[in-house]
């Protein structure tokens, strides 16, 4: 199973509102995700809002989940690094 961190949208017409979620990547795009690993909202005001569980993100992205390219401009914006820590060989 491969595992993607995307945008999910929400909201009404002319009205965006997307949450951040782990999902499989043959999932459709509104529908089942594993997590919730944040929001985002580009027409709240004075400024748009980025909440994401860094700890989550993390741990998914070490299990192998692909970062879609909004959710990568977004961690970048929240200036949130992510590594892949390498697994010890036995």
């Amino acid at each position: 199973m491969s595992v993607k961190i995307r945008l999910q949208r929400l909201g009404g017409t002319h009205r965006p509102f997307y949450h951040i979620v782990a999902t499989n990547s043959r999932s459709a795009n509104g529908g089942r995700f594993i997590e919730k690993v944040g929001h985002y909202d580009p027409l709240s005001k004075p400024t748009t809002t980025i909440a994401i569980k860094e700890d989550r993100v993390q741990y998914w992205f070490e299990r192998g989940a692909e970062l879609s390219g909004t959710v990568a401009k977004l961690l970048k914006v929240k200036k949130i690094a992510v590594t892949r820590t390498p697994t010890a060989k036995v």
